[in-house]
């Protein structure tokens, strides 16, 4: 296996978390350090905004859209619970369901924003040094060299998958005593694999060019999309209603980002050049989409994905719901792992344009205090979860073919999940560092690989006996040591980051992750109404995990509540 050295020594390590100063901005820094006026990079319009204000602004925006669209998530899997419970039903259009996740993951999430958010930020780069000279321009040809191809990849790609629909299903869930059904919910949402193709495209090119409201709102759109066509035609349809709903609302995914893709990397050109002209010129703007480059990309998020694909594929040998119960628990439980992940989604522009003009001081800057960050975000989300799985399912889907047993069963599925969660949020934060610096690097793609064969060794030992619990804990095991093997690999590979100084933090972050759950744990049936338990553990849960936070000197803590109280102070 071939890795990427950068030839940079890592730092020395200090002997303690405690004497390093905190991965969190001081108060009234921006995220990259003390904000001089003057000096934060121009955008395309020639202003000079403050970087740090910026990146603050929109990674607040992009939590709000993201909350909503899980919000709508939620609606959407609340309307598919309420007419189809947990039953043959709803596995198949789960099974169905695996080729749009895997899709949403390699073309928008991952894969495609992995490749082509550091190709665009190059070609924005040399863009800007060319300044106005007549001739091409860098990002116009990346798109005509790139958007074609992949359009027309991607069509062939849907086509096959139709056609192969029986092999496909027969290969994600043997265990089905009737495939039928979940053989037409595939074919009518093969067409995701195009649509959600130049959905992650248009999110990358708008995001390299620091417009993150429109990607934000994409899943908005998909959802509503969904949960529309499940209220207009279930009673017609049945389960297939969702599946068309998943077409309709990848449809509308694009025309989310139509208009601002359009106005930003306008496609009219007053005179093209030749075909092999435009074929050097796109080559010199985007030699980061090369093979070398796209296949250790592809491999890490397929590999990533086909997580779920054991998972299912374990699941579907157990009783009918299982399947099910997994979805509905790892769909919730994942919410506060997506909302840590904003914060590396808005700031990886900058990562992948600091690791362009060879400043890896300023990435290890930011990637550190991603991490602290998204590690903060998401082991509070944990410690919610953890004390307030049942009262959380019994609020979201206990009602009509969902009953009692299912949120039992459901409840305790996520609790399980939940211990993985911290693991989901570091491999997402991690590997975008790796992908930035524009070199072919295999040790990503081997971490998640080495992952994978974890969750199957685990998954086939423990579901025999504990059934979707022992596969919930083989994701958990599985997604840990992809996570742990690229914390220790990314700072002697690509950014020298403080790796001690790193797990030394999330160390206590977890301490008090796991203080606040039991607290969580043990109130929650001290109040028989699940909606004011919830609202109590939403007070109760905080407040203990920053107490402990505080009491264990966690950096974070201290600087969040540093920062906090200078607010409140300056606002009175």
């Amino acid at each position: 296996m071939s890795d990427t050295g950068t030839g940079t020594e890592a730092e020395p390590r200090p002997a303690d978390a405690a004497s390093a100063p905190p991965l969190l901005p001081a108060p009234g820094s921006g995220p990259e350090g003390p904000v001089t006026p003057g000096t934060a990079p121009e955008t395309d319009s020639g202003e000079a905004p403050r970087l740090g204000s910026f990146l603050a602004r929109a990674a607040a925006a992009t939590a709000v859209l993201t909350v909503l669209g899980a919000v709508l998530g939620l609606v959407r899997d609340q309307a598919i619970a309420r007419y189809f419970g947990a039953s043959d039903a709803s596995d198949a259009f789960l099974i169905a369901w695996t080729v749009p996740e895997m899709a949403a993951t390699l073309l928008i999430e991952d894969g495609m924003a992995l490749l082509l958010v550091p190709a665009f930020s190059l070609a924005l780069t040399r863009r800007a040094e060319a300044g106005h000279a007549p001739g091409s321009d860098p990002v116009r040809d990346l798109v005509a060299a790139t958007l074609p191809r992949l359009a027309l990849l991607l069509s062939g790609g849907a086509a096959l998958l139709i056609a192969g629909a029986p092999w496909v299903v027969g290969v994600l869930a043997p265990g089905l005593a009737d495939p039928r059904l979940a053989v037409d919910c595939t074919r009518l949402t093969a067409v995701t694999v195009l649509t959600f193709g130049i959905t992650g495209y248009f999110s990358a090119a708008l995001r390299a060019h620091r417009s993150f409201l429109p990607p934000a709102c994409v899943y908005v759109a998909y959802n509503l999309g969904i949960i529309g066509m499940t209220l207009a035609l279930h009673s017609v349809w049945g389960v297939r209603a969702a599946a068309v709903g998943v077409a309709a609302g990848s449809g509308l995914m694009i025309l989310t980002q139509l208009p601002m893709f359009l106005r930003l990397v306008p496609l009219a050109r007053p005179r093209l050049p030749r075909f092999g002209r435009l074929r050097r010129r796109a080559a010199r703007t985007a030699p980061l989409l090369g093979f070398a480059v796209l296949a250790p990309v592809v491999l890490f998020v397929v590999s990533r994905q086909s997580q779920v694909l054991v998972e299912r594929f374990l699941a579907s040998t157990l009783p009918a719901g299982a399947i099910s119960h997994l979805n509905y628990a790892q769909k919730v439980a994942q919410m506060p792992m997506v909302l840590s992940l904003m914060i590396c989604t808005v700031t990886f522009p900058v990562v992948a344009q600091a690791m362009a003009a060879g400043d890896r001081e300023k990435a290890r800057r930011r990637v550190e205090r991603d991490l602290a960050l998204a590690g903060m975000v998401v082991l509070l989300g944990t410690a919610v979860v953890l004390g307030y799985a049942p009262q959380i399912i019994e609020v979201l889907f206990q009602r009509g073919a969902f009953d009692v047993a299912d949120t039992d069963a459901t409840a305790q599925v996520m609790r399980v999940y939940a211990l993985g969660l911290l693991g989901h949020c570091l491999v997402g934060a991690l590997s975008r560092p790796f992908f930035s610096s524009g070199r072919p690097t295999w040790f990503p793609a081997f971490a998640m690989g080495t992952g994978l064969l974890v969750t199957m060794g685990a998954g086939y030992a423990l579901t025999y006996r504990f059934g979707v619990d022992g596969i919930a804990t083989a994701n958990a095991i599985g997604i840990s040591t992809t996570a742990l093997l690229l914390l220790m690999g990314l700072g002697t590979r690509v950014v020298p980051i403080r790796t001690r100084a790193v797990a030394l933090s999330l160390g206590r972050l977890t301490g008090a992750s796991l203080a606040a759950g039991v607290a969580g744990w043990a109130c929650a049936p001290l109040v028989p109404d699940a909606v004011l338990s919830l609202a109590a553990g939403c007070l109760l849960v905080p407040a203990v995990f920053f107490l402990t936070g505080l009491a264990l000197r966690s950096p974070e803590v201290v600087s969040l509540l540093a920062l906090t109280r200078r607010r409140f102070l300056d606002g009175r």
